[in-house]
């Protein structure tokens, strides 16, 4: 038995937050497998935006109470437990199985390990679907209107149930396809054309790093590869920090954004680092740069402490020198324009 939700915004739900009650789950990430379209190569590891495809799907399930990796241990961005399928290389239903064995709470994300465009709002989506509703499980669905039932959120009570069943039915669940599962569990199926987008060729992976480079995307992309590799969980305020350094830049010097912002992030580190107190340091040297660009700009109006020249008398060209009570200043004509570019990438 199914059903289908219309499509929606990706966006339109947040994550759970970490030990929120009701709201915790855990996830379980499917590694393993023969990668046979990618020749054998070790598919996880892949890097699109520069990161491996398994760290892609683990910053999307962040807040995980636990996460498992059913798959050989390997370096990752985040800490996780491993598990194993017996025999390794059973499949899709032996590999969830051993993950399960992991987890606690009553609902479960199980993911894929090829999901480059898969993002916690998304994961937030499914959850949010699948506890507001009285079903087994919420998946997602291709463009084609293909299940994904590794982009899901589950109860974790009836994929046990299920599971066992179908190893007394057949001895064992390694070989089983994913399909005599689902065909058990009464869905919901939500589309989502990006989210659902894996990676199972050499195209599949030329198609994503190209899209991650996009005007649209490429900014994004690279705070979240820069967090994974510096290990820093920190939502940055793109915006805030684009403006000061263009606000740098123009007020002061161009070499002037990429130093400021740097010492931004130091000091908010020196701060004890969190959001507050990036916004608070950003803050200040906004603050800083206007005054800078004030000064400047008061430095090329006239005094108005000297004599000012009458109506009666001779006037100073526009293009020459203005007279002040301290002598000759520089009328604004003589003053070139700033005509530093906008820095930020995304600038028209």
């Amino acid at each position: 038995m199914t059903a289908y939700e219309p499509p929606g915004e990706p966006g339109a739900a947040t994550g759970p937050a970490h030990g929120s009650g009701p709201a915790r789950y855990d996830a379980v990430v499917l590694a393993g497998g023969a990668s046979r379209r990618l020749g054998g190569t070790d598919k996880p590891g892949v890097r699109v935006g520069g990161r491996p495809l398994l760290d892609r799907v683990l910053a999307a399930c962040a807040t995980a109470r636990t996460t498992v990796v059913v798959a050989a241990p390997r370096p990752t961005a985040r800490p996780v437990t491993w598990a194993r399928e017996d025999p390794p290389g059973g499949g899709p239903l032996a590999a969830l199985d051993a993950g399960l064995r992991h987890t606690t709470a009553e609902h479960v994300v199980v993911l894929s390990a090829d999901l480059p465009f898969l993002q916690e709002p998304t994961v937030g989506r499914l959850l949010g679907a699948l506890r507001a509703g009285g079903r087994d499980g919420v998946l997602l669905t291709d463009p084609g209107g293909r299940d994904q039932p590794l982009v899901a959120a589950y109860r974790t009570p009836r994929l046990r149930e299920e599971l066992a069943l179908l190893a007394g039915r057949h001895g064992a669940l390694a070989g089983l396809p994913l399909r005599r599962l689902t065909a058990e569990l009464d869905l919901t199926r939500i589309s989502d054309p990006v989210a659902s987008f894996d990676c199972d060729t050499w195209g599949d992976i030329a198609t994503a790093r190209a899209r991650i480079r996009e005007h649209g995307h490429v900014l994004d992309e690279w705070i979240s590869a820069v967090k994974d590799e510096l290990g820093i969980d920190l939502d940055v305020d793109t915006r805030g920090l684009l403006d000061l350094a263009r606000d740098a830049a123009h007020g002061v010097a161009r070499p002037a954004a990429p130093l400021t912002t740097f010492l931004v992030g130091y000091a908010a580190a020196q701060a004890g680092g969190g959001p507050e107190a990036v916004a608070e340091a950003a803050r200040k040297a906004v603050a800083l740069a206007a005054r800078w660009a004030q000064e400047s700009t008061s430095e090329a109006e006239p005094s108005g402490d000297g004599p000012q020249p009458s109506g009666d008398g001779p006037q100073p060209s526009g293009t020459g020198t203005q007279s002040s009570g301290d002598g000759p200043q520089p009328s604004p004509g003589d003053l070139a324009p700033d005509a530093t570019p906008d820095t930020r990438p995304d600038a028209g």
